[in-house]
């Protein structure tokens, strides 16, 4: 009866994919944490020292495969990239920009979140409890 991953025999699936919803707001996440890290590195050497050229390109670089990443969310390994990421630009704010540590923390714990809800989900969906799993 079943022939959607994590749902085992027997469980109605539900009627669309919550896990292509999910990877939508990973890749909306990714786009607006480049921007806000773009937009930090306008700002944050008027008020931090010891911004650089390297470490400015390296963020600026770590902003870019955000973006990137953004539209590999639907691969199996996109979630993976994304965290990834986010490990990246918190060690590239601790080593070049020790002001961006704040947005770095702040995304970090915003993703601990949609990864906590995405577990949610699929413990939900497993067990027939979604409500667009129950009967009518």
């Amino acid at each position: 009866m079943s022939d959607v991953p994590g749902v085992p025999e027997g469980v109605r699936p539900p009627p669309t994919d919550p896990m292509k919803g999910a990877r939508g707001v990973f890749a909306a996440t990714l786009i607006l944490e480049a921007i806000v890290v773009l937009l930090a590195l306008l700002v944050l050497p008027r008020f931090g020292t010891g911004s650089t050229a390297l470490g400015f390109g390296v963020v600026a670089g770590i902003a870019v495969a955000m973006i990137l990443a953004s539209g590999v969310q639907r691969r199996p390994w996109g979630l993976t990239a994304a965290l990834v990421l986010q490990g990246a630009l918190l060690v590239a704010a601790l080593v070049f920009l020790s002001s961006l540590v704040v947005v770095a923390v702040v995304f970090i714990l915003v993703w601990a979140v949609l990864v906590w809800m995405r577990r949610e989900v699929a413990r939900r969906m497993a067990a027939g409890t979604l409500p667009s799993q129950q009967q009518d």
